[in-house]
């Protein structure tokens, strides 16, 4: 195992500890965003009849985009379709809601319980391409641990759009 790949394990081991307790989601999002620095801001959206929802976030700043339509921007084309979107360069993509100037790269990953879209993770770097293999495959970790932990989808009715300590 590489260092990173170690490193990403580490982060994923946090992530299912914070899952298990108060403010599980609110904590892992926060966890994502302090442990990786290339990961600018992080939130949570979930899936409400045809609107994402923004849940726990972390990052310099809120983003204006608290509701999302179904098939708008990355975000809802990634809820959509249930697909994971990577996008290198958010400049050169059409579908970006600029939320930052600073955002250079994004990478949304579907929570999903099977054929079914119950959120998702969205992820912006302020560094073009700056997610790889190691950053996919731990987010899809990630999403799958939201998605089987029935217990936090209570955390989820309530519209929480503050940001979250990484150190409660």
């Amino acid at each position: 195992m590489t260092m990173a790949e170690d490193r990403y394990e580490q982060v994923l081991e946090e992530i299912r500890t914070a899952l298990a307790g108060e403010d599980g989601l609110a904590n892992a999002v926060a966890l994502l965003q302090a442990r990786l620095p290339h990961y600018t801001w992080v939130g949570f959206y979930r899936l409400e009849r045809n609107e994402l929802v923004l849940g726990p976030w972390r990052g310099p700043a809120a983003t204006e985009h608290v509701r999302i339509p179904l098939g708008e921007g990355i975000c809802g084309a990634a809820a959509a379709s249930g697909k994971t979107e990577l996008v290198d360069d958010v400049v050169a993509d059409g579908r970006y809601l600029a939320c930052f100037p600073s955002t250079r790269s994004e990478i949304v990953v579907p929570v999903r319980r099977g054929d079914r879209v119950l959120g998702e993770l969205d992820v912006d770097s302020d560094r073009p391409a700056a997610f790889g293999p190691a950053d996919l495959t731990l987010l899809e970790r990630v999403a799958a641990l939201i998605a089987s932990d029935c217990r936090r989808w209570s955390l989820l009715a309530e519209n929480k759009t503050k940001e979250y300590d990484v150190n409660k």
